[in-house]
């Protein structure tokens, strides 16, 4: 049977395999509900209805049985109308509207179990009927497997236990029900807490209890709270002897018996044990991300990255491995399974049993994988991850990485030393907020140095001592020194590191203590939604004797998976990158995701991808082989003094509201020109200080320098507008030749996509805001050589310019009983500075 084509924005439906509407309800809700359901409870898609939908009465006397249910469990394959089991609700998203919608459909139906869900929270309900009255009871904490009894859930012998791919959903419905519901843990680092301490819990409760014995680690129907609770912790106090690396005798579980009954009940159908360790630590992440928000600098590091790192520098079973700022241990983890998969596939290769190829990934983890974290939580953290994903948590260390060694714990130094180390993955904590203080220790990094520049030899060269210093300027030293000569580093850099012009003894230094062997330029939402710092992956060889020139890759990735509000896309760039730099040596013609550079190519330090990028090049190849354009720098225009680039001024918050005349910014720009409502006005003594230094005049053209998303926008000066002072984050361009290049000409040229996607290129991120810096004169400009062509477009661009110049002028100055009026509204409160 021919399979059917898929619609667009439609899905599969798990159950029936028919086509239907991928709406958030029946993506998150339906679908993953119904694998549940079949995965994890063991019913039958037979006995299981979903699309079409079963309809159930809206009343006793409705024959037409209005109500469509999501999802419907039949006692037997025959769904026959009178053997409904099980009713899962999942439309409604409150949780109040949700179950009273649920008790209705049970209410009129034969179902005794409801379920609601709605992809982020569980409710069970059991229907029952005394002296003619339908009742409900809302406490219990689970629906049975397929063929089990309601009186039977908790009674789980340890081999009853069953693996899952659907844990992940348990936990969100967890964490939400612990959110809402938990009395005196609200707090999502408590809450991680709790969960960590339950989940080796249940991990110590499966390893020591026989594969016939019933396990402690349950919740039945009809025990209390109190009851489930008090055995939960006695086997915790067991746990911790076990578990005393990552358990200090003082740790307990201190959710409220209610809530930790609700924990058990969802959980003690699943083996931890023999779930696949990619399914258990997805779980977990659930908690520990919501835990992570970045108070000490600290960002998760998505998985799309650290696994692309892990990939280019293709780590070896025999390297040793460090994390230096480990954090909630992404890098360890992805880092552990890549390794696992390569220890599989050479058990495999060679014929090992499989307790062996276990032993050997246990062993590997224990002698090369090491970590230092600094928070006391997220050490934690990492060694309960490690034991999660198969152990490895004995070379976890709760130090500061940034102190002198010989500070360290003792246990801590006989594990690690420096210059050791074969691998380094780090994203080293970063912000101007936490600095790291004292000279004394900040005299182990040349970067805690003052630094000037040397114009006469052109370097960098080391002075006196700083007070403080960035914490992300000095891991980029102590990575570098825990690392043997000719290990390899993978490490996240913030941009302005890699390019600004006061920063550029950072890369000078860096460059004499390592080999490039390539930078990954990462999106700006790749840590959004939680900062918007734009960062770097960059790739180190450490050596002693750098090359004076040597090739290295780039790569100007765009997109990482998810948009800036964290929701996943299809779109990811990022993954795709290992792959394609391969094949760089083999490709004609390099494109943004891979290319390779020689040292002696970097121009002033700046080691960014994007301003490398081949793609603009390709574009301006284009024009020039056409033969019909000639290519022109906006520095060689000035040279040529065919333009003039001057900018703008800052006149002082104090000066708003003074006056009449607009101080235009960059936000009061677009299509061409400049509003007609500035938000801020200045006197005219004010503008009289400005009017000769400006020397605005009609015909110039404004261009946007410093912003976000507004660089590169532009407007022309008209009559309309000429009486104004501009922000200092524009550059003005007088066209000095108009024969030629013409205003207007200039003016449709700047607008070009390969011009654009120069300013883009050339813009830097400096904290929160871009700049073009003076590298807007670098910016190329297909000029046509055809003189009819030439007219033809600046004739068209002035006709536009002069027709809004027209509607701005008459809107402007309209009579009205004898009376000048302003249609567009420009005396504002905000002119005469009550705004």
């Amino acid at each position: 049977m021919e399979k059917d084509i898929l619609k667009n924005g439609y899905i599969h439906d798990y159950i029936s395999g028919l086509q239907v509407k991928a709406s958030p309800e029946e993506v998150e809700a339906v679908q993953v509900y119904s694998k549940i359901l079949v995965e994890d409870y063991h019913y039958p898609k037979d006995n299981i209805q979903t699309h079409p939908q079963f309809r159930v009465k809206a009343s006793p006397s409705d024959t037409s049985y209005k109500y469509p249910v999501d999802i419907v469990v039949f006692k037997t394959p025959k769904k026959k109308r009178g053997e409904e089991y099980i009713i899962v609700e999942c439309k409604k998203k409150t949780r109040e509207d949700g179950i009273s919608q649920l008790k209705d459909y049970l209410k009129f139906s034969e179902a005794e179990l409801g379920v609601w869900y709605n992809g982020e929270s569980t409710h069970y309900i059991r229907k029952y009927i005394t002296e003619g009255h339908i009742l409900f009871d809302e406490s219990i904490i689970n629906i049975p497997q397929y063929l089990q009894r309601l009186e039977d859930i908790g009674l789980f012998k340890r081999a009853d236990l069953k693996s899952t791919h659907n844990l992940k959903a348990k936990f969100i419905s967890i964490r939400n029900y612990l959110a809402g519901n938990a009395v005196g843990t609200t707090r999502d680092e408590e809450l991680a807490r709790q969960i960590i301490n339950i989940i080796l819990c249940k991990l110590y409760d499966e390893k020591f209890t026989k594969p016939d014995d019933i396990v402690s680690f349950r919740a039945g129907i009809n025990e209390s709270a109190k009851e489930v609770a008090q055995r939960i912790k006695d086997r915790f106090n067991e746990a911790k002897i076990i578990y005393k690396d990552i358990l200090d005798t003082k740790e307990s579980i201190d959710l409220d018996d209610r809530s930790l009954k609700y924990v058990v009940g969802e959980l003690q159908n699943y083996s931890l044990m023999t779930a696949q360790r990619d399914v258990v630590g997805d779980a977990f992440e659930v908690f520990i991300h919501r835990a992570l928000k970045g108070g000490q600098g600290q960002y998760f590091t998505p998985k799309n990255v650290v696994r692309t790192a892990i990939r280019i520098l293709d780590i070896d079973t025999e390297d040793k491995i460090i994390d230096p700022a480990c954090g909630s241990g992404g890098f360890l983890i992805e880092g552990l399974k890549y390794l696992h998969d390569k220890i599989e596939k050479k058990g495999k290769e060679f014929n090992w049993p499989q307790d062996e190829i276990n032993n050997e990934k246990i062993a590997k983890a224990n002698i090369n994988f090491r970590g230092i974290e600094k928070d006391t939580f997220l050490s934690k953290v990492v060694k309960a991850y490690m034991v999660i994903m198969g152990d490895g948590k004995s070379g976890i260390f709760c130090e500061d990485s940034l102190e002198f060694p010989q500070n360290w714990q003792t246990k801590t130094q006989s594990n690690i030393q420096l210059g050791t180390f074969d691998i380094l993955l780090a994203n080293p904590p970063f912000g101007a907020k936490i600095p790291v203080k004292g000279e004394k220790k900040l005299s182990q990094y040349p970067l805690g140095y003052k630094w000037k520049y040397n114009s006469k030899i052109k370097l960098w060269e080391k002075s006196k001592i700083k007070e403080k210093e960035a914490p992300q300027v000095l891991f980029i030293d102590r990575c570098l020194d825990f690392v043997r000569e000719g290990g390899r580093l993978a490490i996240i850099l913030p941009d302005g590191m890699l390019s600004n012009p006061t920063d550029g003894y950072i890369v000078q230094h860096m460059l004499e203590r390592a080999e490039l062997l390539g930078l990954i330029d990462l999106p700006m939402s790749t840590f959004l939604p939680y900062t918007p710092t734009k960062t770097h992956l960059i790739f180190l060889r450490r050596t002693d004797k750098p090359r004076k020139d040597y090739t290295f890759f780039m790569s100007y990735t765009k997109t990482c998976g998810h948009d800036k509000r964290g929701r996943e896309i299809n779109e990811d760039e990022i993954s795709i990158i290992p792959e394609y730099i391969k094949k760089i040596d083999k490709n004609e013609k390099h494109s943004h995701l891979g290319w390779n550079m020689k040292l002696s190519e970097v121009k002033n330090n700046i080691l960014l991808p994007k301003y490398y990028n081949p793609d603009i090049e390709n574009d301006l190849d284009e024009y020039r082989e056409s033969g019909k354009y000639i290519i022109k720098s906006i520095e060689e225009l000035q040279k040529e003094k065919i333009i003039k680039v001057s900018r703008g001024n800052e006149v002082g918050s104090e000066n708003y509201g003074t006056g009449e005349i607009p101080f235009v910014r960059t936000s009061e720009v677009s299509n061409w020109e400049i509003t007609t409502d500035c938000t801020h006005c200045l006197s005219k003594d004010i503008y009289e200080l400005y009017r000769k230094k400006q020397n605005i005049e009609i015909d110039d053209i404004l261009v946007v320098n410093d912003g976000t998303y507004l660089m590169g926008r532009t407007a022309m000066i008209t009559e309309a507008d000429i009486k104004i002072v501009i922000q200092s984050h524009f550059r003005r361009i007088k066209v000095l030749k108009k024969d030629i290049i013409s205003p207007y000409l200039l003016l449709a040229l700047l607008g070009l996509e390969v011009v654009q996607k120069q300013i883009e290129s050339k813009s830097f991120r400096q904290g929160t805001i871009s700049t073009l810096g003076n590298r807007l004169m670098e910016v190329k400009i297909p000029i046509p050589i055809d003189e009819q062509l030439k007219k033809e477009l600046s004739d068209k661009v002035k006709k536009i310019i002069l027709n809004k110049q027209e509607a701005k002028l008459i809107a402007q100055s309209y009579k009205l009983l004898n009376k000048t009026e302003n249609l567009m509204g420009i005396k504002n409160k905000a002119k005469i500075g009550n705004l």
